[in-house]
């Protein structure tokens, strides 16, 4: 979900040619399986819609485990017709709303404030839904007791312009703290971040999960904003879906089930997190089960049944449009580059 410079790795793909092997396929399957989501009901309005333009979709492999439900879907697209699922490699953090952007992914989860900054600039992105809320939080040291502290201190974040601190950004304008001038910025990767705040280099560190789950296991910092809990943050998505706009355009059909799917896989994360924790470790997603069994209980996963996507996209444009980082107000972002289609015949299909 993050958005910093580099280079993008050629595709790699999860399948042997168009054919995945049946016994790999029933094998996932299984371990999967619930009721509500892989139902016969669910094959028999799948085939009862039209036939998908496409059976070939790319989605993007990237850093965070907050996004598990795009891994967990993979199986569930399968399910939707779909042959050929591909996992795009973000091996350098390029930023995963670049690569719907450029046409090397044609699916994606990110986050609300990169996508909001492409539809800004006129790249080719449209916005689907929301999935989650929450996933960030601010780890601070023993310095710092309240947002007011932070006025000189240093805050590590992964680069200028990641989706770390942009975030950041918005959190600091929104408490009263000026972005610009108010912090010591500390551009370094995530791991050299994370150790620095350990070292008591810098006050403060911005990570995404499963960032903070591990500097909490190590016993580092404390939380001074938790995005999933602490309002106005947890009111709005975090992770949205977004398409490049001339896939969507194309393959509507394709579009919407792979919507589908990744909605249904956010539900198995909230309701079976011990099966997808256990899963996205046997796919070499984590390395840690505690760890990930932890993102899957802590993130609310089902937040897409209750919240609304276009009061998200309201709120961070307007946020990025007072610090001067958009030139669009958020009525202008929504027509642009929103599309609620799928989402809203989803809510009504898909209700619990």
């Amino acid at each position: 979900m993050s958005e910093e410079n580099g280079t993008v790795e050629a595709p790699t793909s999860h399948e042997h040619g168009n054919a995945r092997p049946r016994r790999e396929f029933v094998k996932g399957i299984a371990a999967l399986t619930v009721a509500a989501s892989l139902s016969a009901y669910d094959f028999r309005r799948a085939n009862a819609e039209a036939p998908l333009e496409t059976t070939h979709i790319r989605l993007v492999k990237g850093a965070g485990l907050c996004v598990a439900p795009q891994y967990v879907a993979e199986e569930l697209l399968y399910a939707e017709g779909f042959t050929n699922v591909e996992y795009v490699s973000e091996t350098t953090e390029i930023g995963t709303s670049k690569l719907v952007a450029t046409g090397k992914a044609d699916i994606n989860m990110a986050f609300a404030l990169p996508l909001i900054i492409r539809v800004d600039a006129s790249e080719p992105v449209v916005i689907l839904g929301g999935v989650h809320v929450g996933c960030y939080e601010l780890v601070v040291n023993k310095r710092i007791n309240e947002f007011r502290d932070l006025r000189g201190k240093r805050v590590a974040v992964p680069g200028a312009g990641s989706t770390h601190h942009l975030y950041l950004s918005t959190i600091l304008s929104y408490v009263g703290v000026d972005p610009r001038k108010g912090v010591q910025w500390v551009f370094v990767s995530k791991e050299e971040g994370k150790q620095l705040l350990a070292d008591g280099k810098v006050e403060a560190y911005l990570g995404f999960a499963p960032e903070p789950q591990e500097l909490r296991a190590s016993g580092i910092g404390r939380v001074l904003l938790n995005s999933s809990t602490d309002s106005p943050w947890s009111q709005y998505f975090c992770c949205m879906v977004s398409g490049n706009q001339d896939f969507v355009r194309k393959h509507p059909v394709a579009a919407k089930r792979a919507l589908r799917a990744i909605l249904k896989a956010s539900d198995l994360c909230s309701s079976q997190p011990e099966k997808v924790a256990r899963t996205l470790v046997d796919k070499g997603y984590s390395r840690d089960y505690e760890i990930a069994l932890a993102v899957m209980k802590e993130l609310p996963y089902r937040a897409w049944r209750d919240y609304n996507p276009e009061d998200t996209l309201r709120f961070y444009a307007l946020r990025l449009h007072e610090l001067g980082m958009i030139k669009s107000n958020p009525r202008k972002i929504i027509a642009q580059g929103a599309d609620w289609r799928f989402w809203n015949e989803l809510k009504k299909e898909l209700k619990a």
